[in-house]
């Protein structure tokens, strides 16, 4: 199935029933924008809580926490290099569903607050950079218990 470069989709396991994604091949990890983040500790288990606002202009911000995976360097595309977050989490995109690793990070200079790479989209979608929002804006979806 062909997506086009940015498109709607779900984070439903956060709360996040509908956000602007930028999908991007050349970016290896996904990377979402978040707000006040710290680390936690619940039954032992590591967890980041954050904010997440899913529009750039005006909108509430979302509470959330999750499962640290892991914390990696990673290179942005400018070369840079600083150590995130990672968390796994669902997306929902073109009536599917489906797991992936999202790191956390700041992006508020960028125009879209989530970007979905190369390892959510390979072996689900392809990306023609001719399309822009192939799928509707997301329904409401009852999220899964983190």
């Amino acid at each position: 199935m062909s997506l086009g470069w940015r498109e709607w989709l779900a984070l439903p396991a956060l709360g996040i029933v509908a956000i602007k994604a930028k999908l991007d091949t050349g970016a290896r990890s996904s990377a979402l924008h978040v707000e006040a983040l710290e680390t936690f500790r619940r039954d032992g288990v590591l967890h980041v809580r954050f904010e997440v606002r899913p529009r750039r202009r005006g909108s509430r911000t979302i509470a959330c926490s999750a499962p640290v995976l892991d914390r990696r360097r990673v290179t942005d595309s400018g070369g840079h290099r600083s150590e995130r977050w990672f968390i796994r989490t669902d997306v929902a995109l073109a009536g599917q569903v489906f797991s992936t690793e999202i790191n956390l990070t700041d992006r508020r200079a960028m125009l879209f607050p989530l970007l979905l790479g190369r390892s959510a989209l390979v072996g689900r979608f392809r990306v023609d950079p001719a399309l822009s929002y192939t799928c509707p804006r997301p329904a409401r979806i009852v999220p899964s218990t983190p």
